[in-house]
């Protein structure tokens, strides 16, 4: 969901960098053959995505919620020489159609793509992180939070994905739905943690911006 109109978000996107051919052709793909492709961060969000990794220089990104890959791409494209990316997803379909993808970009060595319960895998990562992008299952975003937060380095990053949910976040609580709830409860967790500083932007479907102090 877009938080402005149509026109508005076409002008933004024809003043903000291009795809790359291969993050085109994903796009398309994703639209013609995968089930909910608004899933799908797009070009907008993934040059911001980008931007980011690339002002950072991350050595290590953990992605929670490949979906077709596209994000990790984006993210990827800030990684320094020697950095990496591992995306963890519980789909193995999507996440072969991710890997077809990955494997026609630069970044196909620095990109790892996990199959796996995120939070069967989380306590397995023994090294500090720099960035974490969420964007999977909403219901466990606190939980991820939890076992991301001290793994990141100071400075480091966490940017959470679809924190607005089509604006239903502003519903009465007694109102939301399970997973509505489940963000509202996130949003309200980081804006109260100590630990960091944040912000909430509404690029597409709302995207918190944490960085650990």
């Amino acid at each position: 969901m877009e938080f402005i109109e149509k026109e508005l978000a076409a002008y933004c996107e024809s003043h903000t960098s291009p795809e790359t051919a291969v993050l085109t052709k994903l796009n398309r793909e994703t639209h013609l053959k995968v089930v909910s492709p608004r899933m799908l961060s797009g070009h907008l969000q993934g040059r911001f995505l980008s931007l980011l990794s690339s002002l950072y220089k991350p050595s290590f990104i953990l992605e929670i919620g490949t979906y077709t890959g596209y994000s990790a791409i984006c993210l990827a494209e800030g990684l320094t020489e020697n950095g990496k990316l591992i995306s963890i997803d519980v789909n193995e379909e999507t996440s072969a159609f991710a890997q077809s993808f990955i494997s026609k970009t630069d970044y196909a060595a620095k990109i790892q793509l996990v199959v796996a319960d995120a939070k069967n895998y989380i306590p397995t990562i023994n090294e500090p992180i720099d960035i974490v992008f969420i964007d999977a299952d909403k219901k466990n975003y606190l939980a991820y939070y939890h076992l991301v937060i001290g793994k990141l380095k100071s400075g480091g990053l966490i940017i959470a994905d679809n924190v607005l949910w089509s604006g239903k976040i502003t519903m009465p609580v007694a109102k939301m739905d399970k997973e509505t709830l489940a963000l509202h409860e996130f949003n309200e967790y980081v804006q109260l943690d100590s630990r960091v500083e944040n912000m909430l932007i509404p690029l597409r479907d709302g995207l918190m911006i944490v960085r650990k102090k």
